[in-house]
Formats: C-alpha cells, structure tokens, sequence
C-alpha cells in the first residue's frame, strides 16, 4: 500500500463494522437494551464519530467516564441517555443537568450533593447507583445497600438504574462471576422494580444470567478480543497503515537499535519505519534476541519487530521478503485485517483495550462508512 504523499501513517476507522458489531451484541443480549461504552475518545476512535455510528445503528444508551466525554455525545448526538462513570464531580451537579448527563452514583457524599440538588430544584435528576461487588474500585459497599436505600425511600427517590462491574468476565469460569452475581442478587433486592446492569463485552458473552435490563459493550463494539481462549467473533474496526521511510542492510554481528538489546545472526535486510512509541507503538513491542516482538504486513509477509523502538522510528527484519523488497514511501499493516489489535496485544504482555486507546500518534484519520447499515 503507497500512502499519501506528505503524511504520515494512515489510521482508518470502519464505521460500518462498528455498527455491525453493535447490531451483532444487540441480538445476543436479546431482551436486555445494549448500551455503547465510548469512553476514552471511544476507545481511540473518535468519540463523536463513534457515537453517530452506533446512534444510527440502534444504541440509545451511552456510557462514558467523565462529564467532557458525555458533552461530546450529547453534541454528536442530542437525544442519547448519557452516562458518567466516574460519577458526579463536586460541584458539578448543575453541568450534569444543563447538559443533561446522569451521574453513576458511588458514594455517599456524591448521593448527598445529588438528593440535595433535586431538592434545591424539586426535580429527581436521573442517576445511576453503583455498587462494588468485589473489584474494588468506585462503587458503594455493600453494607451501604440499606443505608442507600433508606437515603432515597425518605425522598421518594427512585434510581435509573443499579449496577456493578465484573472483575473476571475475561475468564467465563472464574468463580468470582458467579460470586459477583450472587452479590449482586443481594443488593437488587434492595431495590426492587428498578432496572439492573452487571455485563460489559465479556460479561454479555458469558451468558444471559448477567444480562438483566442492560449489557455494557466497549471493547468488543470496536474489534477487540473481550473472552480469553475462544475466537474473536467481532469485525476489526481500525486498520493503521505507517511509512516505511528506507530500506537498508545490516551486516552478521551488528546490533540494531538503542540499547544494542538486539543482534544480527545474518546479513539482513532492514525496513525503518516512520513509527514509535510517541505514535501508539508500545515499546514492549520491541524485540530482542531472546525476546521476539511485535510484527507488522509488509508485501504478504508478516515482518518481525527487532531491536527497540524509539519515539519515532521502529526497524522491521524484510530479509523473507527476498527480492520483493517495500520502497520508501509504501505502508506498512500495523492493525488491520493481517495483525489484529489483539496480534499485537499478545506480543507486549498487554490488552487490545492499551493498543487502542494509544492510538493517538502522528497520522491522518480516514472514516469509512457509517452506522446506516441494512438488518
């Protein structure tokens, strides 16, 4: 693949499979309303695009983790239900209601500044609770369920929604799944009637017992691998193609790279690469002798990573490439439908959710299709 003259990689986006893969979720969930999780620019996407894609694919229901995230939905598209993960910010209530954002409520004092905002106004401001079921991050304990429960009965206040979040969804036999759901029965019976989420991407795959009223999708609405050990049944959303700047030679015994961390066993031929880490390249993806790293598609071939990467430049062994070897100015397949998000994942000791959301280097955004797509 050439790239355009005068720039630099090339990241596409294919809307289309994004609206796909939300159709797709949507029918396992069957019964339950799927949500779109799009925090984090929606996982490197582009948050505004992302979200008129999914909108005009059927999602209704948006999750984001902070109030800027959700004022950019709510700009891309106006009538979504929005909410904020990271609950409310103090002080912030009065942005959360202009812009009409609900709150995923986890503590105590975020429940009293929101009740007390509804009474200021006599209005009940939609809110989310959140529960920690055993991962320990944001969430109200469970021993706070009645204290919650009481808090709101005495106001007549009534939630949107309860919800909690799966530590090991990854792993569909964990026991903690089960453990979490068990939990997670106990704080829904204090407050029954009100609608119930538990899943995310994982979570939904895992079965309907953790669906309830809502499935949470993130990773998975983008391509992303959301079940450990099984086939990825989502379409790749993001191809990166990057410049190959020279092809060159190296000689038995020299090193490549900073470090010297990786050295010829052979007369080499060498691709530099106009990419690093500055662009998204996790160093981890480097290679060293006894450590093999990352790889890119290059002419049919998939070409090894050697040496370390660098802010800005990333050398790739062409040498199985024989005679049909690249020019400067032709692109090399980072992601794509030849090196999945998750290909390169696996080769740093990461998760595609952290090849993603790095995906804010130096290149040009080019969107493909859209969320209009046939049933």
């Amino acid at each position: 693949m050439a790239l355009t003259s005068g720039l630099g990689g090339q990241l596409s986006i294919d809307l289309g499979a994004l609206a796909r893969n939300w159709r797709a979720l949507d029918k396992v969930s069957a019964g339950a309303l799927t949500a779109a999780v799009v925090k984090a620019d929606a996982y490197g996407t582009g948050i505004e695009q992302a979200a008129k894609a999914l909108h005009a694919a059927g999602a209704r229901f948006f999750f984001v983790a902070t109030p800027d995230e959700g004022m950019a939905v709510r700009a891309a598209v106006p009538d979504a239900h929005i909410f904020i993960l990271y609950g409310l910010y103090p002080g912030a209530a009065n942005l959360y209601i202009r812009q009409n954002l609900m709150p995923v409520l986890s503590s105590m004092s975020m429940l009293e500044e929101w009740m007390a905002k509804c009474i200021e106004r006599n209005e009940a401001y939609p809110a989310a609770f959140h529960f920690d079921t055993g991962i320990n991050r944001l969430g109200f304990r469970l021993n706070e369920a009645s204290l919650v429960r009481e808090s709101i009965e005495k106001l007549g206040y009534a939630p949107q929604m309860v919800m909690s979040h799966l530590a090991c969804a990854d792993t569909p036999n964990h026991e903690k799944n089960r453990t979490q759901l068990a939990l997670f029965g106990s704080v829904m019976s204090q407050f029954p009637g009100i609608p119930a989420s538990l899943a995310n991407s994982a979570g939904l795959m895992t079965g309907r017992d953790y669906h309830f009223q809502m499935v949470r999708p993130g990773i998975a609405l983008f391509g992303g691998r959301a079940v450990g050990g099984r086939k990825n049944p989502m379409q790749p959303v993001v191809t990166l193609h990057v410049p190959i700047l020279q092809v060159t030679e190296g000689r038995t015994g020299e090193s490549v790279g900073y470090g010297a961390t990786y050295t010829l066993n052979r007369n080499s031929k060498l691709a530099i690469l106009g990419y690093g880490y500055a662009d998204g390249f996790l160093r981890s993806l480097s290679g060293t002798n006894p450590r093999p790293g990352g790889k890119v598609f290059i002419r049919g071939k998939h070409c090894p990573v050697i040496g370390r990467i660098s802010m800005d430049l990333t050398v790739v062994d062409v040498t199985e490439l024989g005679s049909d070897l690249p020019t400067p100015g032709e692109g090399a397949e980072v992601l794509g439908a030849n090196v999945s998000v998750d290909d390169q994942a696996d080769a740093a000791g990461t998760i595609g959710y952290e090849i993603l959301t790095s995906l804010k280097g130096r290149y040009s955004r080019n969107y493909v299709g859209d969320g209009n797509i046939p049933e």
